[in-house]
């Protein structure tokens, strides 16, 4: 398109010819009001209304349907030679155009068009001069409550915009309508009393994202009803994408458990409930386009280890996912494993989505710096990748002959595959690291030696090795195992020697693990006891689930009270009943029933209670902060108490999840980075999205789909330690990533600028500009802090008297309203001048006012 030039507010505005007036005016940040207007939407004139809409089983016909929408006239504006204004959302500009956006009659005019839409508004609270501030649930005003804004108040396209434009003296009270409320739709609730018709949710719904859930039609008076076209959203056939709540300048359609200022945290709950930040929506609207290898990509740009979190994460970002409270969670773990696998057969796994090489590709040049790592297992594994890739020298000790840590030697062969977790070791060693085995801190080595060696950071990792132990009478005996070392004997093909009755006492993923793992090391019958209820075990769901299915016998609510001995041989454990675990705060405080007790018959006992950190390597003179069996280290760098030295995963936290000590690898590897020099950006971009499609299209029965069941081998076949769960096949990963709501688009949708604030510096030179007549003025302090808010008879005088008084005002605002009639503005003037307040003098007939 060619160039043109045309004047706004006269400034003069090189822009392409077929743009909008409206257009060209936000490309020079210029202002101009809309309520019906928004950036990704077509206008409003010309939309075609729908036969029929409801507004919950209020069914509401097309009373005029040749009728079809239109335009709020909020952004009037006035072009030199033209004798009506033009609403410039819909009007070209032309070369030579000449625009003024606020003359008198354009603002009286949008004042005027303002008057219907506020009429069918609540609007009391616009007009209140307490407004700024105000809780919404006081009234000083005595606003009676069904009157008063909604929720949105503050965050209101219509407040904002109302102030501007302000409001006419011929605006009518709002006179309060019984439409629909509809509060029991999963994720947003809709009040049809707070709808101005502007129909941006229909068009977002219909035109932006290709659904049409959604309709307008006009009702026996002329006006715009907005509805779903069925009874309810499911059999409309919404997506539950939440374009309509995004675009929505009002309070009549809102966010269930999302705050008023819509932090993206709220939106996209997944991404911001994973430890490490992966982008979940991404990888899945790859997944379900077919396109694993960019899937698994994405994943990669934030951990080293996709295989394995797809097999052992604790998912917490399927707690959190909103298509749960549609139906059921996207597999959001199971389609993470499906791109690791799948991406990896295609032959590009790297970090970069162009790479071919399997290999992490070194990305930096080298730093000179040293970094030693203490302890291969997931943290310290994440954090020398990263440090690697960021141009530092590591070498990774590991006390064991193999990399892993817990990932090896904790995790049964049948929920992680010694393969797995070989080839993305493999990955992670392919960036350079120097691998040193067998070298146990404390013992081949100390923290002195490092630092006289010459690294220049050590990060440990060391994880918690030890089972953590209990008192209790007789666990000393050969036939009472622990669980990590039970798991770990296993793991390394020791001969457990198991007996065929077998208790597991512990009610954590360990401890489901070594319940497991004992049926597959000839226990014949297995009981797991523990304290919790069985909604509070700490081990997940779907763990405690297949182990019930292989026959494992789940006893929650039981705490172990005595070892029963005969001939030095276990024989029982007596159980007493535990009526709660924590007390009213979370602290560990379990309470029991003496009089509900239970025997069970049984040969050995293996307690998984919890585990511990190992901490022989502190007698090496190295003063380490340790407080409660941990590490002490800084909240934020994970730095201990000794400069350069950092810590992260069960080493300094309270046993955790494998995701969780890659995200202490990522934070420790942020930290150090930057204290060696570097910027600390980790991050690396591997897939470049040529950005995301808005259209969604429509999808009947979209809300009834239901989950993606995993395969899994047979229960007949669950007695080795072949992997239980088969994974997805690509039909049904792209099934189940379609059910996925895709929350993170709503964040690419635009929005309308806010109106321009009028701050006045609060100083002489500029109050000796304002008007002396009556009004209202603001005064801000610090922070944009509201600190006062008052109607005067003169606001020039009453501004400089704030300031003569030492107001701490930092700005000021005031607006021009007529408070009082004619006669009673004579008589209050006569009232002043009486009193001294004014020069002058006169009769005091201030009471004719009451």
């Amino acid at each position: 398109m060619s160039m043109i030039v045309l004047t706004i507010n006269h400034r003069k505005i090189d822009i392409q010819s077929g743009t909008t007036i409206l257009e060209a005016a936000r490309l020079a940040d210029i202002y101009i009001p809309t309520l019906c207007y928004h950036p990704d939407l077509p206008a409003t004139g010309g939309s075609v209304a729908s036969p029929a809409i409801y507004q919950g089983d209020l069914k509401v016909e097309n009373a005029f349907p040749a009728e079809s929408g239109q335009g709020c006239g909020l952004c009037v504006v006035e072009i030199l030679g033209q004798e009506d204004l033009v609403c410039a959302c819909t009007t070209a500009v032309t070369d030579g155009m000449v625009v003024e956006t606020n003359t008198p009659r354009v603002c009286d005019q949008r004042r005027e068009n303002l008057v219907p839409i506020l009429s069918r508004h609540r609007h009391a609270c616009l007009t209140c001069a307490q407004q700024a501030g105000c809780s919404g649930s006081q009234c000083s005003s005595n606003v009676p409550e069904n009157e008063r804004c909604c929720t949105r108040f503050g965050h209101c396209e219509l407040q904002a915009v109302a102030d501007y434009i302000g409001i006419s003296d011929s605006t009518p009270k709002w006179v309060p309508t019984d439409l629909p409320q509809l509060k029991t739709d999963p994720l947003f609730e809709r009040d049809y009393n707070l709808c101005i018709g502007c129909t941006r949710c229909v068009r977002a719904c219909r035109d932006l994202r290709g659904i049409e859930a959604l309709g307008f039609v006009y009702d026996s008076k002329g006006i715009a009803q907005v509805g779903t076209l069925s009874p309810t959203l499911a059999e409309s056939g919404c997506r539950f994408c939440m374009a309509c709540v995004e675009v929505c300048p009002t309070g009549a359609i809102v966010d269930k458990g999302v705050s008023a200022a819509r932090k993206t945290g709220e939106i996209v709950p997944c991404r911001s409930a994973c430890p490490a930040g992966i982008d979940v929506p991404e990888y899945i609207r790859l997944i379900s386009l077919g396109r694993q290898d960019q899937a698994l990509a994405v994943i990669r740009e934030k951990v080293p280890f996709p295989g394995v979190l797809g097999r052992v994460c604790i998912r917490p970002c399927e707690q959190v996912c909103r298509r749960g409270r549609v139906n059921d969670p996207i597999s959001i773990c199971a389609l993470k494993r499906y791109a690791a696998d799948a991406g990896k057969s295609s032959g590009k796994s790297g970090i970069s989505i162009n790479s071919d090489s399997g290999d992490a590709n070194f990305g930096g040049a080298d730093s000179g710096k040293t970094v030693a790592v203490v302890g291969a297992g997931p943290a310290g594994l994440t954090a020398a990748f990263y440090l690697r890739r960021k141009g530092h020298a590591v070498t990774l000790f590991e006390a064991s002959g193999q990399a892993g840590g817990m990932l090896r030697h904790g995790i049964p062969d049948f929920r992680l595959p010694p393969g797995v977790l070989d080839e993305e070791i493999k990955y992670i060693f392919n960036s350079g690291i120097t691998f040193a085995p067998y070298q146990r801190l404390g013992k081949d080595f100390t923290l002195a030696q490092l630092r006289s060696e010459g690294f220049d950071a050590v990060f440990l990792g060391i994880g918690a090795q030890l089972s953590r132990r209990i008192p209790l009478e007789g666990c000393d005996l050969p036939d009472v195992l622990w669980g990590v070392d039970f798991l770990r004997d296993v793991a390394r093909g020791k001969n457990v020697g198991l007996k065929e009755n077998i208790v597991v006492i512990g009610g954590g993923n360990v401890a489901v693990d070594a319940a497991m793992t004992a049926l597959r090391c000839g226990a014949v019958n297995v009981s797991l006891v523990c304290m919790e209820t069985a909604a509070e075990m700490p081990a997940g769901e779907r763990e405690i689930q297949g182990a019930a299915a292989e026959g494992v016998n789940i006893l929650p609510s039981w705490g172990p009270e005595k070892i029963i001995i005969e001939n030095g041989k276990v024989t029982g454990l007596d159980l007493v009943a535990c009526t709660c675990v924590f007390d009213a705060h979370g602290n560990f405080c379990p309470e029991f029933d003496d009089s509900t007790r239970e025997c069970l018959l049984v040969d050995q006992i293996i307690l998984a209670v919890g585990q511990a950190v190992d901490l022989a390597f502190l007698d090496d003179g190295i003063p380490v902060g340790i407080e409660n069996g941990l590490v002490v280290v800084d909240d934020e760098s994970l730095e201990t108490t000794i400069p350069g030295v950092y810590a992260g995963g069960d080493v300094a936290a309270s046993a955790g999840a494998v995701i969780h000590a890659i995200a202490a690898g990522r934070r420790a590897a942020i930290a150090i980075d930057t204290a060696l020099g570097g910027t600390g950006d980790i991050d690396e971009t591997a897939y470049r999205s040529a950005g995301m499609n808005p259209v969604l299209g429509r999808y009947d029965g979209f809300a009834e789909l239901e989950r993606v069941g995993v395969r899994k081998i047979p229960l007949s076949e669950r007695r080795g330690f072949s992997e239980i769960e088969r994974g997805y096949d690509e039909t049904e990963a792209m099934a189940e990533a379609g059910r996925c709501l895709q929350c993170d688009l709503r964040l690419s949708i635009g929005y309308n600028p806010s109106p321009p604030v009028h701050k006045l510096g609060f100083h002489a030179d500029i109050i000796e500009t304002v008007p002396e007549t009556e009004g209202v003025f603001k005064l801000i302090g610090e922070n944009q802090k509201v600190l006062s808010i008052k109607g005067t008879a003169n606001l020039k005088q009453e501004l400089l008297d704030e300031l003569k008084d030492g107001s701490p005002a930092v700005f000021f605002e005031y607006e021009e309203d007529k408070m009082y009639t004619q006669r009673e503005s004579e008589l209050i003037q006569r009232h002043l001048q009486v009193h001294g307040e004014m020069p002058g003098g006169g009769d005091d007939d201030l009471d004719d006012l009451f």
